[in-house]
């Protein structure tokens, strides 16, 4: 069974939308590792609205933090100390959806970032959204990955199309392109369900 991680190159680019769509299109577990705020509407909350079936299993964060901030400063506040080696992965014969906190290099304590939770087997999915400077946070993204060597599965665009932007990325990285999330005046399960159907081929490649 496969694990997925979803990362995004910044903050509010999309990455639970993009986590709903996946979790969707495989019928996948999904797991947030480390939520920071809004523990009564959290991401995981919104995956679980969005999706039809009834396969995924939704697992609990490893650290459910209050203050919507960085996860090293959120876990101060609440005086815990959030470690890599502290954080389990669920145990599921299904497939997994992963879904980060912000970018890839986000601290989680003073030496450790969101990048050390990413296993070597893991696949990575990038979701990028337009914006100036989005061509250079997505190579960084995309650099920082691979200084690792983890395994840049994917991209997903978030946002109208922008081909200029699009084809710098693919030509520099050689990373497939999964699909891109239009911008939607609202997302409902229907138009998740209509993602899902279109990126389930390359999500599966």
């Amino acid at each position: 069974m496969d694990k997925i991680f979803i990362t995004g190159i910044g903050t509010e680019v999309g990455k639970t939308i993009a986590s709903a769509i996946v979790v969707e299109a495989l019928e996948a577990d999904y797991w947030k590792p480390i939520q920071a705020g809004d523990l009564e509407n959290s991401d995981a909350h919104k995956v679980q609205a969005l999706i039809f079936n009834q396969r995924s299993h939704f697992h609990p964060n490893s650290f459910a933090l209050n203050t919507p901030m960085s996860p090293h400063a959120a876990a101060k506040i609440d005086g815990v100390e959030i470690t890599s080696a502290s954080i389990t992965v669920p145990e599921t014969k299904n497939d997994l959806v992963i879904e980060g906190a912000g970018g890839v290099l986000v601290p989680i304590n003073d030496s450790e970032t969101v990048l050390d939770l990413i296993k070597p087997e893991y696949k990575v999915i990038i979701v990028s959204r337009h914006y100036l400077g989005s061509i250079n946070h997505t190579l960084l993204t995309i650099e920082a990955l691979k200084s690792r060597n983890l395994n840049c599965f994917g991209i997903i665009f978030s946002g109208n199309e922008n081909p200029s932007t699009e084809e710098i990325i693919q030509k520099m990285t050689r990373v497939q392109v999964i699909g891109r999330i239009r911008e939607e005046t609202a997302f409902s399960k229907e138009i998740i369900r209509n993602y899902a159907e279109e990126f389930r081929s390359r999500l599966k490649s």
